[in-house]
């Protein structure tokens, strides 16, 4: 088959917005609804792929209407290029978009998608060292009060996660109050506590002997203090022993450097949100070279975005922590196919792509 035929002959977009059970607090703001931004790329050969880009202002910066601002920036360049040239398209429209990674996230995505599904590959197959098998992910538990955060454990507890992550950094003593009631009433568990920047040192160190006081287990503290204090990063993994995760402080491969150099993390947390998926995977191969350790996490995604993490996760090694829970939390799931969870464990698929599809839409952005 030619070329000509893995053309991109069609672009098309439309919002999506999908309530969340729970409220998503964290340290920096909140959301209540997924304001999302689905992606459909076409091929010549009628081949389509499919890609997301989930914003979070309050974290990244980006909002829905800057996502489909940029698409529509982005997408007529990509009319006529073949899918395969996914890796060579990513880095022009960095280049071109440099501050928009969720929104070029969306048309990587579904580019790769497309490549994949013309090459009849599952998306873990492009990658490096593909291991595949059931993964378990933790589960993120937001900001609420002791009560609320406790019964939400419980209900996860009871679908079998016994790995929690902790949103954290408001408040410190309640912080550890919270996490406390939780250890109470849950046996055999596990923290992680994401601050998403909102500690200073001195607050993450107070929260670090809390945790230890009343005995609970803190696997990883994730990206604890604002991202330019790769200073403090470093003096809270020498200081509580606990590894510190760096998320925020990553956003793309200089960023991963800089970390490196400066002893700042023992984890680079990758989100193909904050960098697009190739610069993704340039991440994660730099930090294992440099002796680093991988968690997989993301924005609040549903399985399309997700599925692509979770294909690095499949095709790359290394990936230690699994943050791929925010589907769970959303109060439906409008993808069809693709990778399904089982408890707390994701199950791969074995179709082409990511071997997901979307329901039929009338209310799209169209390029062609």
């Amino acid at each position: 088959m030619s070329t000509l035929t893995h053309t991109i002959t069609r672009v098309e977009c439309w919002p999506i917005d999908i309530p969340i059970t729970d409220p998503f607090v964290v340290a920096t703001g909140a959301r209540v609804v997924a304001e999302n931004v689905f992606v459909r790329i076409t091929l010549r050969d009628g081949t389509q792929g499919y890609g997301e880009a989930a914003p979070f202002p309050e974290v990244g910066g980006e909002t829905r209407a800057s996502c489909l601002a940029t698409l529509g920036q982005l997408a007529p360049a990509l009319i006529g290029q073949p899918a395969h040239n996914y890796q060579a398209l990513a880095r022009r429209m960095a280049e071109t978009a440099p501050a928009y990674p969720a929104a070029r996230c969306g048309l990587e995505t579904a580019l790769i998608d497309a490549h994949c599904r013309t090459t009849q590959i599952p998306m873990w197959q492009l990658w490096s060292h593909p291991d595949v098998r059931l993964r378990e992910t933790d589960i993120t538990i937001p900001i609420a009060t002791r009560e609320k955060t406790v019964v939400l454990a419980k209900g996860w507890y009871e679908k079998g996660f016994r790995l929690f992550k902790m949103k954290v950094g408001k408040d410190v003593e309640e912080d550890i109050r919270r996490l406390e009631a939780v250890h109470r009433a849950l046996p055999g568990i596990s923290f992680i506590g994401d601050g998403n920047q909102g500690f200073s040192r001195e607050d993450c160190l107070t929260f670090a002997r809390g945790v230890r006081q009343f005995g609970g287990t803190m696997v990883l503290l994730e990206q604890p203090v604002v991202r330019e204090d790769l200073d403090s990063m470093a003096a809270i993994r020498g200081e509580t022993g606990i590894p510190v995760a760096a998320d925020e402080a990553v956003r793309s491969l200089a960023d991963a450097r800089l970390v490196v150099e400066q002893s700042a993390a023992d984890y680079i947390n990758i989100k193909i949100m904050k960098t697009g998926v190739v610069e993704a995977a340039e991440i994660a191969a730099f930090a294992l070279a440099s002796g680093l350790k991988l968690m997989v996490g993301g924005m609040v995604e549903t399985r399309i975005a997700m599925g692509c993490s979770f294909s690095l996760v499949l095709g790359m090694k290394g990936f230690d922590v699994l943050d791929l829970d925010t589907p769970l939390l959303l109060a439906e799931d409008p993808i069809q196919g693709g990778y399904r969870y089982v408890g707390p464990c994701l199950e791969p698929w074995h179709s082409p792509g990511l071997g997901m599809m979307t329901p039929p839409q009338t209310d799209l952005l169209t390029i062609k």
